[in-house]
């Protein structure tokens, strides 16, 4: 880990800058993966599953019985947890749904907005070392609750050709249509594409390594909109004299062993409580299953030692983290200086974890800086929002002439004809 104190204001772009990813060949390769699952569909995903996870099967959609066992499979307090999760998820994302307001902007003009789901939505879920069920609610609850037809899950199967049991037990209940035992760059190109098997989707969702990021976005050359720019995991912590750096410690690893490309910065004001954080993530570190991960984050991550909390929320709104937990003693009061980030966790007892498991809020986030410009996952990323306008008789004659002398100025004189033309009908029939 890296330790700065008192940092001078012209070094902190160097601090907030993430670890750079080898790219080299990286877009060549993805653009092979799409050309190869264009031209061979289903083979190209049998032969990627054989390549890269080691398994040899021959039907990449997951069986109505394999859903069965893995009902089986899962134990009765994760089905339980899996349950509150969903309820607590569903109940925050319903509250998004919003009533249409038809909005009269002149005297017989009528505007007003109507949302209408994304037909077909291709969801991603990472499997290996950390099968992200939990994702799986967070994507498949909006997706069903905007009305979304089709909801399509892609994530990577194991050697003997399974998938993990919680996976396809969460995506069961919470409504998934389609399933298939594919990962990578392999799986977003399919749902590009579409295959055989998988159908071609309007948008792409879900996390996962460089691969999968750069598979997204080279999805949006064949007109696939995909949720957000999403790198390697992140979290901020700003912390007073009132933190618990064993609290502190504890959030900071939990996002360090997401990866070794994760990176997570501490800011404190107070240099007691900077060094014990400094020696319980150390502690702690030692005792985790996936410590080593953790370590090689550590490496790319910084304990800042900041003057004010003025200047840690200055840099955090630089920073613009993924995730920005407040370890400070009177939260509320700086609520209003949070300018940019993707989601906040306020005082002591407001673990990250709280978020990406069970409290309600969606957990897929902008990563990479991208919370200066992007919003989290929510309801309304499953959904267009139409327009609609109806003008009367009356409506028309109120601002034609507004419109007739606007479009004139253009020199756009069919759009004033398209206005002059009914004005002229009425007149005559007066």
């Amino acid at each position: 880990m890296k330790i700065n104190k008192y940092p001078q204001r012209e070094s902190w772009p160097e601090l907030v800058k993430r670890p750079v990813l080898q790219k080299e060949k990286l877009t060549q390769l993805i653009a092979d993966i799409f050309n190869k699952v264009e031209k061979s569909g289903d083979q190209a995903l049998i032969d990627f599953n054989k390549k890269f996870d080691g398994a040899e099967i021959k039907n990449i959609k997951v069986s109505e019985e394999e859903i069965k066992n893995a009902k089986s499979i899962i134990s009765n307090e994760l089905k339980e947890a899996i349950q509150q999760a969903k309820e607590n998820i569903t109940k925050f994302h319903a509250s998004q749904i919003t009533a249409v307001e038809k909005i009269e902007t002149t005297k017989g003009v009528v505007c007003w907005r109507e949302n209408r789901a994304i037909e077909k939505v291709g969801i991603y879920i990472p499997g290996g070392t950390a099968p992200l069920f939990s994702t799986v609610l967070m994507l498949a609850i909006p997706a069903q609750l905007a009305g979304c037809k089709e909801i399509i899950l892609c994530t990577p199967l194991d050697k003997n050709g399974n998938i993990n049991p919680a996976i396809l037990y969460t995506a069961k209940l919470c409504g998934v249509t389609h399933l298939f035992k594919v990962g990578g760059a392999q799986a977003i190109a399919a749902m590009a594409l579409g295959t055989e098997s998988i159908p071609n989707v309007y948008k792409i969702f879900g996390p996962g390594n460089q691969y999968v990021v750069a598979a997204k976005e080279f999805a949006q050359n064949y007109n696939v909109a995909i949720d957000m720019p999403a790198g390697p995991s992140e979290v901020l912590v700003i912390a007073d004299k009132k933190a618990v750096p064993a609290f502190c410690a504890a959030d900071l690893l939990s996002q360090a062993e997401h990866g070794s490309d994760s990176q997570v910065i501490f800011l404190s004001t107070d240099e007691e409580i900077f060094n014990q954080t400094i020696k319980e993530t150390e502690k702690q570190l030692k005792e985790l299953p996936r410590n080593e991960l953790a370590k090689e984050a550590l490496k790319n991550s910084h304990f800042i030692l900041l003057s004010t909390l003025e200047e840690a929320f200055e840099f955090s709104n630089l920073y613009a983290p993924e995730h920005l937990i407040l370890a400070l003693e009177s939260f509320e009061k700086y609520i209003p200086k949070i300018q940019n980030a993707g989601s906040v966790f306020l005082g002591n007892y407001s673990c990250e974890s709280a978020g990406d498991y069970a409290s309600g809020t969606n957990h897929t986030l902008p990563t990479n800086g991208f919370a200066k410009n992007y919003s989290g996952v929510s309801l309304d990323s499953f959904v267009k929002k139409i327009t609609f306008q109806n003008l009367s008789q009356k409506g028309l004659q109120n601002l034609g002439k507004t419109i007739e002398i606007m479009a004139e100025a253009e020199g756009l004189f069919a759009h004033k004809n398209a206005v002059s033309i009914r004005l002229k009908q009425e007149n005559e029939r007066v």
